[in-house]
């Protein structure tokens, strides 16, 4: 039985950094080939890559920073207490 979208998600992260044994590589490439959501999501993730990497940090506005530093706290004493 071959391998369904959700069975490459796993190893996208190390296909986009050429860390992958080439034959798996073969098989992403190939369904991708014919997979257009898979495409999309291959092609989404090297765009943001590129955009890391090659992009200039930003200053947030100091009501937005506070707001998402605000969520961000919240979020990580739900999961792992105070």
């Amino acid at each position: 039985m071959g391998r369904k979208c959700l069975d490459y998600v796993n190893d996208l992260n190390d296909y986009l950094d050429g860390e992958l044994d080439p034959s798996l590589c073969d098989e992403i490439e190939k369904h991708i080939g014919h997979c257009e959501n898979c495409r999309i999501m291959v092609d989404t993730m090297k765009q943001t890559v590129t955009l890391c990497r090659e992009g200039k940090p930003e200053k947030l506005p100091a009501s937005l920073e506070d707001k998402l530093s605000g969520m961000l706290k919240a979020r990580w004493e739900k999961k792992f207490g105070k």
